[in-house]
């Protein structure tokens, strides 16, 4: 099974992703990582990756689709795959449809996060972690049990990440908003899109993407 699994900043789509690579075995191929790997391993396409980067050029549509083709002919057929942060633009969407008919899989589901932006600017500006242990913690829902004193090894240093803030995380909505804008229309045309409450306790949320991937009625 191969999915697209959509979301802005903070609705949880990593942590979404993880379960699902841990509970089926699938794997989720982040278009930035496999960049960093491909250029690493020095790979055709890495290298041809590694003179674009090193000159501050932007990778090219061709080049980021060749990184997602080498990575699917190292995983056996019958792998499910996550894709994350490609497809951005309606040329990428339709080169994902020519990488997977040349090897004979197909796009099965793109799943939404849907989030209410007001709520998940409060989720991310209230984060913080333990400056020690990297234990996370929140200002309205999860204090540690005594203020200033991490629970996990009792340090009482903590830090704040510092994009965490509201502007930049509506920002981050923005932009998300007018990246997904031009491909969901392609999707939702196929009939393969299903949105799931981002802002749903993380266990609810898995339940209903495991429903979604398992053909269970809504």
């Amino acid at each position: 099974m191969n999915i697209i699994l959509l979301g802005p900043p903070g609705a949880g789509k990593g942590t979404q992703a993880s379960r699902l690579v841990e509970q089926r075995g699938m794997v989720q191929l982040s278009t930035g990582d496999m960049l960093r790997a491909a250029v690493k391993a020095g790979t055709p396409v890495g290298l041809q990756a590694k003179v674009l980067m090193e000159s501050g050029a932007l990778v090219p549509d061709e080049v980021v689709s060749g990184i997602i083709g080498e990575a699917l002919d190292a995983l056996a057929p019958e792998t499910g795959v996550i894709f994350d942060g490609y497809p951005r633009t309606e040329a990428q969407a339709h080169s994902l449809d020519t990488i997977l008919s040349d090897r004979r899989r197909t796009l099965d589901h793109v799943i939404e996060l849907e989030v209410d932006e007001d709520a998940l600017v409060e989720r991310i500006t209230g984060r913080f972690t333990c400056g020690t242990c990297g234990a996370g913690y929140h200002d309205l829902f999860h204090k540690p049990k005594v203020e200033d004193t991490c629970d996990k090894c009792g340090g009482h240093e903590f830090k704040r990440r510092p994009d965490d803030n509201e502007e930049t995380v509506r920002t981050r909505m923005a932009e998300y908003r007018a990246k997904t804008a031009p491909i969901l229309p392609i999707y939702e045309a196929r009939d393969i899109v299903s949105r799931v409450d981002g802002m749903a306790d993380m266990g609810d949320v898995s339940t209903a993407i495991a429903a979604i991937l398992d053909g269970e009625p809504a």
